[in-house]
């Protein structure tokens, strides 16, 4: 079952409205940093929460989108981080939603070393892992490159500082947040791609990435 964590709906608010869809092995309680800050710039915000160790990728997507639909707004966005960005991006890739668009950070489009290499050498990596994240970034071995041709404008933040569990069980070669390659985040179809100096986790803290955040939701467009 979806959850709102700190939802306000105010009948005839016409600011833009903001869900916020949180990754794996977190509850939505992390994203209460980016709901006070997009709050305070004069922007509405709620949090999906999800199961990420339990259901399937459909069963995700379909929960957010009746979730997406219950909510009043004239303008409609999404931010997803890791996980969550699938979850959206599942989710809308056929839909009838209020107009908006999509942020990406630090989300795995092109499937996910590090847990391939969780899954193989732990005994118990596709438990911890959830069938989710296996589903859409492990099975099956051979992943044909996500496009997106929804829509939605997307706009794909990355991470380039080397901070992260997924150096412990993957060679992570070239640029990446310490869990999430630069490479593995590139989505062809979106509108925008941008690498900011913080690590896969740091993404939920970061002012930059906020920021960078909203003035796609605003414009279409990174700054630059």
């Amino acid at each position: 079952m979806s959850s709102v964590i700190g939802a306000v709906q105010a009948g005839g608010d016409a600011r833009p409205l903001v869900i916020l869809v949180h990754g794996l092995w977190m509850s939505g309680l992390e994203l209460g940093i980016i709901k006070r800050r997009l709050e305070a710039g004069q922007l509405r915000a709620v949090i999906f929460s999800y199961p990420t160790l339990r259901g399937s990728m459909r069963e995700h997507a379909r929960s957010l989108l009746r979730f997406a639909r219950a909510q009043r707004a004239q303008t409609l966005h999404f931010i997803g981080h890791s996980l969550g960005g699938l979850v959206i991006l599942r989710a809308l890739e056929s839909e009838d939603l209020t107009p908006g668009r999509v942020v990406l950070m630090g989300t795995p489009s092109q499937g996910s070393r590090a847990a391939r290499e969780i899954a193989r050498r732990l005994p118990f990596g596709r438990r911890i892992l959830g069938p989710a994240l296996y589903q859409e970034c492990i099975e099956p071995a051979d992943i044909p490159p996500r496009q997106w041709s929804g829509h939605r404008e997307v706009g794909v933040i990355a991470g380039s500082m080397r901070l992260g569990l997924g150096r412990l069980f993957a060679g992570l070669e070239g640029e990446h947040d310490g869990t999430v390659r630069v490479e593995e985040t590139r989505l062809p179809g979106a509108k925008d791609h941008i690498v900011i100096a913080t690590s896969h986790t740091g993404m939920l803290l970061s002012a930059e990435a906020l920021q960078q955040a909203v003035h796609f939701l605003r414009m279409g467009t990174f700054q630059r």
